[in-house]
């Protein structure tokens, strides 16, 4: 594989990681968010500020939330991700895919879709 697609993936995993699981959004959005930032997902703004607002808002609010990235796709400047979020201990949590596009090493669009873990399944697999 590509080591340019290689590294993407690999900036994305440490953003995520920094930002979401070490609650650093500000030094995430630094050292991973190019010099501007195009955001899909209607409840965030543009921008890297608007990022790190909407991060500071949900982990005020849900302050053990974690996200577990489950698996990585990537194919040229785009990574996605699915991963596994989850609110608060005994939540059943939330199904994630993101979308991320890259310039030069660096993150400058992002979208997403969400799926809540419901209480039964019609099968016996799991979103993961």
């Amino acid at each position: 594989m590509d080591d340019q697609v290689q590294a993407n993936k690999a900036v994305v995993r440490e953003f995520y990681d920094l930002a979401f699981n070490q609650k650093k959004p500000e030094e995430a959005a630094a050292k991973y968010i190019g010099s501007y930032y195009r955001q899909h997902n209607p409840m965030a703004g543009d921008g890297p500020e608007s990022f790190i607002a909407y991060v500071r808002q949900f982990a005020k609010a849900f302050p053990s939330f974690r996200v577990d990235l489950k698996r990585q796709v990537a194919e040229g400047n785009l990574v996605v991700v699915h991963s596994f979020f989850v609110r608060q201990p005994g939540d059943r949590g939330t199904a994630v895919m993101d979308i991320f596009r890259l310039e030069n090493g660096k993150i400058v669009e992002h979208w997403d879709v969400l799926q809540e873990v419901p209480e039964s399944s019609a099968n016996k697999n799991t979103m993961f």
